[in-house]
Parts: C-alpha cells; structure tokens; sequence
C-alpha cells in the first residue's frame, strides 16, 4: 500500500476543492450573462426609467414622475388595447390548449411515428410575418381563395380582416394554426412522463379510452399543462407580427393590441415615456397574472409521487 493511501482513514473521504473548475464555469456562462445584461437586464432598467420621463429622442428625457401612468389610466386607446389583448388571449389560448391536447394525446395513444410529430410542428416553422401573408391573401375579402368558395357555395363574403367583430377572432385563429403544433409537442413531452402501467391498469378495470384520458391522463398532466399554459399566455400577450402586417390595428382600432398601441406610440408618435409606460404595466399585468396560475394550477406540485 502506498504511503499516501495509508494516510487515508476508512470512511474518510477526501476533500475536493470545488473552486477549481470555477474559471472554467464563469468562461462557459460569460456570452450568455453577458448577453442576459445587454439585451434584457439593462433594457428593463432604463424601460423603467424612462417610464418616469418625457422622452421622445430628440431631446434629452425630462423628469416626468407618475404623469405618465396618471395619463395611462385616463387613457381610453389603452383600455381598448387592453380588452382587444385579453379577447384574443381568450379565443386563442382557449381554441389552441384543446387542440393541443388532443393531438398530444392521439400521438401518445395511438401513434409514435416521428414522422407525424415532425408533420405537427411544420406550421410552427413558419414565421409569424409569412403566415400572416399568406392568411391575409387566402382570407382576403376580394381576392380570397375561401370567400371564392364561400361565394361559388352560395354564401356572402366575409370580411374576415376588415370587421370588426371577426378581425380578432381571425387572428386568433391563423395564430393558433400556427402555434398548436409546438404546443402539442410540448404536451406530449408531459405525457410521455405517465407510467404505462397506470394505462395497463384501467384496461383491466374495463376503462374506455376517454375514461381514461379524463381520470389517468388529465390529472396526471397537470403540472406539465399550467406550465404550457403559462408560456402560452405570456407569448399571447405579446401578439404583435400577425397584426402589424394584417390590419396595423384596423378596422377603428378592433384589433389595435396592447404591443401595437405601444409600437404606436414609440415609432409612429415618438413618445417613448409614455410607450414605456405601456410597456412598464404589461409587464406587472403578465407578473400579477402567472403568479395567480402558478398558484391556481399548483404548476410547481406533481400527483406522480
């Protein structure tokens, strides 16, 4: 035996220095924080900032104090914004949860072909701008493939763009075409976590498949869902690319959303304190709103154990 291994007591472990691979770790995370500081950390602070401030580039910001959140809640372009945003929060994330489910579900149960997960998420590999176009010529009042089957049927065209109680809806809906597939697969990622033997165990208690998608596979994919639903919800208020390029905010500010009052407000009037001051508030709305469904969900507690 050697003499270093005599000096060594049984049961004795010896002790490693842990800072030895710290300049290797700060190497590794230097591009990402650095990053994280330049394009989030420091634009949060001075959107803040400036949210005290008239500032509209030109000339140096002035200290403004509350005034303008005072003008934002006597704003009513901002309340409109506001319940536009939270219509088409409802209609998309409500229409695109359920489908979501039920193809993660299809693809659990009945098929696991990678093929068909990669035919699910292509819309997702669309760009918003791209999807928009090509949904604004195909629902096009006019020009529109389906008003041209609509009208050849029989029926009057719709203007799916350009009235207002459709514009949302419509933009809602190209949304979540685009977007199920990726949140499917998300789902699915959750389903694959269930234990089988759960499955195998309805089965011989004679369960049908849906009884056993409401009482095994909708409880036990809980957490994984409030955390889908949470993404999804931050991601649906931040809508602005389908209606920038489909409506700008038309017809008579229908579809005007709370990211294209504040794009308004910063590069069409140049007030960037009080577009900061918009963007200031929809921050605390998504804060106050994912701490009340990760609460509500219990997103961070699992029914597995």
């Amino acid at each position: 035996m050697s003499t270093t291994a005599s000096k060594v007591r049984p049961g004795h472990r010896p002790h490693l220095t842990s800072t030895s691979d710290l300049p290797l770790a700060l190497v590794f995370i230097a591009p990402a924080a650095v990053g994280l500081i330049v394009f989030l950390i420091r634009p949060l602070i001075m959107g803040i900032y400036y949210s005290f401030t008239n500032f509209n580039v030109l000339t140096p910001p002035h200290w403004a104090g509350l005034k303008n959140y005072a003008e934002l809640f006597a704003d009513d372009r901002f309340w409109n914004s506001l319940s536009v945003t939270v219509e088409y929060v409802i209609i998309n994330i409500g229409a695109q949860t359920i489908l979501a489910v039920l193809i993660a579900a299809l693809m659990h149960r009945l098929t696991k072909s990678t093929w068909v997960r990669s035919f699910v998420l292509t819309p997702y590999l669309v760009s918003n701008v791209v999807t928009a176009l090509v949904f604004l010529w195909m629902l096009d009042t006019q020009l529109g493939i389906v008003n041209h089957v609509i009208t050849s049927l029989g029926g009057s065209a719709v203007g799916f763009w350009t009235t207002e109680s459709t514009v949302i809806p419509t933009v809602a809906l190209v949304n979540v075409w685009r977007n199920m597939g990726y949140t499917a697969l998300l789902i699915f990622a959750g389903l694959q976590g269930i234990p089988e033997n759960l499955y195998e165990a309805g089965r011989t208690d004679g369960a049908t498949e849906s009884q056993m998608f409401f009482r095994i596979t909708l409880p036990l994919l809980r957490p994984i869902l409030a955390l889908v639903l949470i993404m999804t919800i931050i991601g649906s208020f931040q809508v602005f690319d389908t209606v920038a390029v489909a409506t700008s905010g038309g017809p008579a500010d229908a579809s005007n959303v709370l990211q294209m009052y504040i794009y308004q407000k910063a590069f069409g009037e140049f007030d960037f304190g009080y577009a900061s001051a918009l963007s200031v508030a929809l921050m605390i709305i998504l804060v106050i709103i994912t701490a009340i469904q990760y609460k509500v969900t219990r997103a961070g507690e699992t029914d597995l154990d």
